[in-house]
């Protein structure tokens, strides 16, 4: 697909939805002794997540898997709509664009693996990280050149924000 493809795409998702891990994370899982399980993000992914929201676009997760680290994580990023836990993401994708009164134009989703499938066959922007599955690869409008867990999404919301020209006025008052 082409850029200029891509970027009308951009232009109007109004959510971006991301997959936890594989995407926002490198897909390593850490368990300490005590079954506590420990994820890694970056912080550039999580500050992008915020000047995006800023900029009006509003951000989700939704990912198979159910840990207290990620609740943390999204509080952190101000994320509301959080889904955990999903077997079947596209039927929670179908939820949450019932409560947003959002379409599927408007929104876009980051996964990486066969799970994410449905969705990203669904949405209007569908994005993935270069080690993602093949059949993945083969599915996506758009593959970040940074990887998963490290910068992957900040990718994203860099683009997505340039596409709707609200990238400046997010940067302008670090520019001093």
């Amino acid at each position: 697909m082409s850029l200029d493809a891509i970027m009308q795409r951009a232009r109007q998702v109004k959510m971006l939805i991301f997959d936890v891990d594989g995407v926002l994370t490198d897909g390593s899982l850490f368990y300490g002794d005590d079954g506590q399980e420990y994820k890694s993000f970056h912080s550039r992914d999580g500050h992008g997540i915020k000047m995006l929201r800023a900029s009006g676009v509003e951000a989700g997760i939704i990912t198979g898997r159910t840990s207290s680290v990620v609740l943390h994580r999204a509080k952190n990023l101000g994320i509301t709509h959080i889904f955990q836990g999903a077997d079947d993401k596209l039927a929670v994708y179908e939820r949450l664009l019932a409560q947003t009164g959002l379409s599927p134009e408007e929104t876009g989703y980051m996964g990486d693996d066969v799970v994410d499938l449905p969705v990203l066959r669904r949405c209007g922007l569908a994005i993935s990280v270069p080690e993602a599955h093949e059949l993945v690869i083969g599915q996506v409008h758009y593959i970040t050149r940074a990887h998963a867990g490290r910068g992957a999404a900040r990718e994203v919301c860099e683009l997505i924000m340039r596409a709707q020209g609200t990238w400046e006025a997010q940067v302008a008052h670090y520019n001093r």
